[in-house]
């Protein structure tokens, strides 16, 4: 069965595109995948996923299998004997994390990622993070949270991650006013970004997630949270739920959307809009420059989204606004009005928004639509390319800096790509 429907955009933006809601068949990867950047950027944290063979397999491919170093995640594979309740499953989880403790002496923080063999069980993962952080503590903190893919979208891993993190998170001082950002960026982009906080004279400035597991930024009252990524609905509300308020801005996706994310900081603690734009004035050249190279290449070529990361409308508005290609259809898992509302004032309004998924439709519609580029996961690339579309994976969209002014050209030559790649295929 498919539900469809058509709602306007924000209120506030009423030049905005219409949203168009689709329910039926879906073609996203699960939650576990965002293990892969979280366990680099958490540097004495460990992930073990409770779940079976395919779960492990997915791990292993998403890593591309990390051959020359030893990754801090791995699976606890659910057996038969398991899966019939035929083993105290309990009693198998604490002997295989005091295994991995007593080998792995660095982990300070251990997260156990539910998967869909184990939440089909009801095996309570939460009941057991609890059991075993206090046996662990103070030298290891044991959290939880689901990376099932069953109904949710392969960011959310992300999300719940991070969300289990806040309840963690130490009392911010009423008296003091703090930037929290929150989301994980590559190292270089983070280190960029918080230089240029420091520059406009803004601060303190914290990052969730921190490197170390030890280093959890405070957050209260005073707290202002600027989003890194657009798909941190759950992360948003619990920092919400302590007291923070989220600053409304545009994804830093491209030099637009970086100054805008720049500028709603600012604002935010008093900073003129004119002192931002003095201090990036050179980042801000320097991507121009770069950018300057792809947009006769690009611009005027057709875009199709598929839903699968959510970061579909920010990169929609970096390439129709900086690039000057076309947005055909933009789909989005999960669509946030609140967080996106930026992105939705900034879209063409002639371009149609798709919230959810009826795979079969969109196909239709992409056949139909025949664009130069289609943005889409990796089980529908294949398919595609086979008929002879250029596409490019999502995914590879997480795994890449993208975020800042220093990393525009470097994005803009991933969409530019694929495209050149057909091209010396036809001759």
């Amino acid at each position: 069965m498919t539900a469809v429907a058509t709602r306007t955009g924000d209120p506030a933006t009423c030049d905005a595109p219409e949203i168009r809601v689709e329910r039926g068949q879906r073609e996203v990867f699960c939650g576990l995948t965002g293990i892969i950047w979280l366990h680099r950027k958490i540097q004495d944290a460990f992930f073990l996923v409770v779940g079976s063979r395919t779960c492990a397999h997915l791990m292993q491919s998403a890593a591309g299998v990390m051959i020359f170093a030893e990754p801090r995640f791995a699976t606890a594979i659910m057996e038969e004997r398991d899966l019939a309740g035929m083993a105290d499953q309990n009693e198998e989880l604490d002997r295989i994390v005091e295994r991995l403790l007593e080998r792995r002496p660095d982990i300070k923080l251990l997260f156990l990622v539910g998967s869909c063999p184990s939440e089909i069980i009801k095996l309570d993962l939460s009941r057991a993070a609890e059991r075993l952080s206090t046996r662990h503590l103070p030298d290891v903190r044991v959290l939880n949270y689901s990376g099932s893919g069953i109904e949710t979208t392969f960011t959310q891993g992300e999300d719940r991650c991070l969300a289990a993190l806040v309840p963690e998170m130490p009392a911010a001082r009423d008296d003091v006013p703090r930037l929290l950002v929150a989301g994980a960026l590559a190292d270089v982009v983070e280190d960029q970004l918080l230089r240029t906080f420091e520059a406009l004279g803004l601060g303190p400035v914290d990052v969730l997630p921190p490197r170390r597991a030890g280093a959890l930024p405070p957050v209260g009252r005073n707290t202002r949270v600027l989003l890194a990524q657009p798909f941190l609905a759950e992360t948003a509300r619990a920092l919400e739920r302590r007291g923070a308020r989220h600053l409304p801005a545009p994804f830093p996706v491209g030099v637009e959307g970086t100054r805008g994310w720049l500028e709603a900081a600012a604002a935010a603690f008093g900073i003129a809009a004119e002192r931002v734009a003095a201090v990036t004035e050179s980042g801000r050249a320097r991507a121009a420059t770069a950018l300057a190279h792809y947009r006769d290449e690009l611009a005027g070529k057709r875009v199709f989204f598929f839903p699968d990361s959510q970061l579909e409308l920010p990169l929609a508005r970096f390439l129709a606004r900086e690039l000057g290609m076309i947005p055909v259809e933009v789909g989005t898992p999960y669509l946030h009005r609140g967080h996106l509302a930026d992105e939705l004032a900034l879209l063409p309004r002639e371009t149609v928004l798709v919230e959810g998924q009826d795979v079969d439709r969109q196909l239709e519609r992409c056949r139909a639509a025949a664009p130069d580029l289609v943005v889409c996961g990796l089980g529908l690339a294949n398919p595609l390319e086979a008929e002879g579309v250029t596409t490019k994976w999502s995914i590879e969209l997480l795994f890449t800096p993208l975020q800042g002014f220093e990393q525009a050209g470097d994005l803009a030559e991933l969409f530019a790509r694929p495209l050149r790649r057909r091209a010396r295929l036809k001759v």
